[in-house]
């Protein structure tokens, strides 16, 4: 990551794993960045040493839809009202997802641990037949 910044960091990380991951997530960050904690599917929920925080300058937020939904309900149509026309011409774009068979499923499962994936990983779970080749 550091190659491809020019050893400045990124400036958002967005985090849904959590354990051993956040604080290298932490530390990906340039200053000024800022670090979007989405939950813990990695198990162990991490803590914040905030002198990393004044020292960088960064900030850590935590973001929980189903905390918002109830006391605005109007929230992801104004966010995808702003969301669609970065989409649309360009500035923000989604990678397209890393396809496997689900017999290579250790393989999909070693390639996020080492972090080879951007983006998400699709296990195909139909077999000839049944629609082979969609996720």
């Amino acid at each position: 990551m550091r190659e491809h910044t020019g050893s400045r960091g990124v400036d958002i990380v967005l985090a849904p794993v959590g354990g051993d991951r956040f604080t290298d997530s932490l530390r990906a960050l340039a200053p000024e960045g800022r670090l979007v904690v989405l939950g813990f599917t990695g198990g162990d929920i991490p803590t914040v040493k905030v002198n990393r925080l004044l020292l960088h300058n960064i900030t850590v937020l935590g973001v929980g839809l189903a905390e918002v939904l109830p006391n605005d309900p109007g929230y992801p149509r104004r966010q995808w009202a702003e969301l669609y026309p970065l989409l649309a011409d360009g500035t923000l774009t989604v990678p397209e997802p890393t396809v496997h068979d689900l017999a290579d499923a250790a393989e999909a499962l070693s390639e996020l641990e080492s972090r080879a994936v951007i983006g998400k990983i699709v296990l195909l779970t139909r077999g000839p037949g049944e629609g082979a080749g969609q996720p």
